[in-house]
């Protein structure tokens, strides 16, 4: 493992304008394409902040630094630092590596939906950061909520669709990153489409089905999931790997 420690030289007064533009823009770029973020601090006085990233190795930070430049959420960001003007007084980025071992196993939780209309049309979203593909809406549990409302809330943030969910289809576990997603099956409520600045570009109601899939969905892990919900014969559980995406244990109930 590498990290890259990132040094932001700030006014105070900044200091909301440029959590606000992380928050935004550089954290969903990097964490979208597989950066890890340690952490983010700043100074009692607002006017220094510090923000740590782990890669597998110097050879994963440059390749990961090449696709964040070249996405869409990036320039953006780019579109939008020019409209606020200088964040930063200086920004100094160097590479530092651990004394030991001190990382305690955790895993995200994150939870995802198939929601469908009166019409049997499946809701799809297209992210910023994840832009070569549509999937369901979801995303990561917050502290002190049930499964059920985050999926509900993921759902409605991304999409503007308040939905009933009606179970769940399917458990898939990220060997690689360490996340577990949940996801459920629910139908539309109310709401009008809508997209989420800096999560989603595009969000879509699409008549799917096996011929078509293919079109909608590139990602092999997402087009499982949708096919797990569409048959929705029971809860399926499974573990896989990533780059390339390999199954590692998959139950059927």
């Amino acid at each position: 493992m590498i990290y890259v420690r990132q040094t932001f030289r700030v006014n105070p007064d900044q200091f909301e304008r440029c959590t606000q533009f992380f928050h935004e823009y550089t954290l969903p770029n990097h964490l979208g394409h597989g950066a890890r973020l340690v952490g983010r601090y700043t100074t009692m006085s607002h006017d220094e902040i510090t923000t740590i990233w782990e890669y597998d190795s110097y050879d994963h930070y440059q390749s990961l630094k090449e696709k964040m430049q070249q996405s869409e959420l990036f320039k953006n960001s780019e579109k939008r630092r020019e409209q606020l003007g200088p964040l930063y007084k200086e920004v100094r980025e160097e590479f530092i590596e651990a004394t030991g071992d001190y990382h305690f196993p955790k895993q995200i939780v994150s939870v995802s939906a198939y929601i469908t209309n009166e019409a049997g049309e499946v809701l799809l979203v297209q992210n910023e950061h994840r832009s070569d593909t549509f999937e369901m809406p979801g995303g990561r549990m917050e502290m002190g909520e049930t499964l059920e409302g985050a999926v509900r809330r993921e759902v409605f943030e991304e999409t503007g669709v308040n939905a009933a969910i009606t179970g769940v289809t399917g458990v898939y576990q990220n060997v690689t990153r360490g996340i577990v997603c949940v996801v459920f099956k629910g139908e539309y409520l109310s709401g009008e489409l809508r997209t989420q600045p800096g999560e989603t570009k595009a969000v879509t109601f699409e008549d799917l089905n096996k011929i078509n899939l293919d079109e909608f969905v590139t990602k092999e892990h997402f087009k499982i999931r949708i096919t797990d919900a569409r048959s929705h014969e029971g809860v399926a559980l499974e573990s896989y790997y990533v780059r390339p995406y390999e199954v590692v244990h998959r139950m059927e109930s």
